[in-house]
């Protein structure tokens, strides 16, 4: 998976599983274009991705705002000319049942994970419909397919970006750009390292552990690669397997 010299944008970059996956396409040989709603925490990723020897930007982005997407896009044609790699990564999540959940909750997740990742795949066939070429990733969820307790909010908006994967898929194969989605399972992050086991399942996960972030991050790099040129519209499960025991 050799990503030299490719230019790659990623959404919520400062933390987790897009910091991950920054430093992962950095080790790979590209450049990263790191955009998070907190600019401190994009411009600390951005310079680990320097201390590997690569070229990097950070940029304030917030999801639900249309107009930071197309400065995004701007200043990474500024900075580096092209755009190889966009991955829509940016994502929240809201805890709530069904009949306590409020209009702004739903509003919220879905703006800020489905709508975005619209704003940003639309973003990024912008600029590669032009060249002929390009790598979309999208990051949903296996909730998107299973459902979640008490997230409905959340499994909706990652079952809406499954929909948008494949129908850009769709759209763009034409133009030599590829468009997939990824669907991690349960991960370790600063986020959920103090949930408890009821909530992480343990007991499902075939491999016997929690997902890292560097196991998505790996998954995103191969579908950025040359490898991965024949493959479009799919969602790669980065499970451990979990959920195999209820089959």
């Amino acid at each position: 998976m050799d990503l030299t010299n490719r230019v790659a944008l990623v959404t919520g970059g400062g933390r987790g599983l897009g910091k991950a996956i920054c430093l992962i396409f950095a080790e790979k040989g590209a450049d990263v274009v790191i955009t998070d709603v907190d600019p401190a925490m994009a411009e600390k990723t951005a310079a680990e991705v320097r201390k590997k020897g690569r070229k990097s930007v950070a940029l304030k982005l917030d999801v639900s705002e249309p107009r930071d997407f197309d400065e995004a896009a701007d200043a990474t044609l500024k900075a580096f000319g092209r755009l190889d790699i966009w991955v829509n990564n940016a994502g929240i999540g809201s805890r709530a049942m069904l009949d306590e959940m409020t209009v702004e909750q739903w509003d919220r997740v879905v703006d800020v994970n489905l709508r975005g990742t619209f704003l940003g795949t639309r973003a990024a066939a912008r600029i590669m419909k032009t060249r002929k070429s390009g790598r979309i990733i999208n990051m949903s969820s296996r909730a998107g397919k299973g459902g979640s307790y008490g997230h409905i909010n959340y499994a909706s908006s990652k079952a809406g970006i499954i929909a948008l994967t494949k129908s850009a898929a769709r759209e763009l194969g034409g133009f030599n750009i590829t468009v997939n989605a990824l669907l991690p399972g349960f991960i370790e992050t600063d986020l959920t390292k103090n949930l408890t086991n009821e909530i992480k399942r343990p007991d499902q996960i075939v491999l016997g552990r929690p997902g890292r972030p560097e196991d998505v991050a790996y998954a995103a790099a191969f579908l950025a690669s040359d490898e991965a040129e024949w493959i479009t519209g799919i969602c790669l499960e980065v499970t451990g397997g979990t959920g195999m025991f209820s089959g």
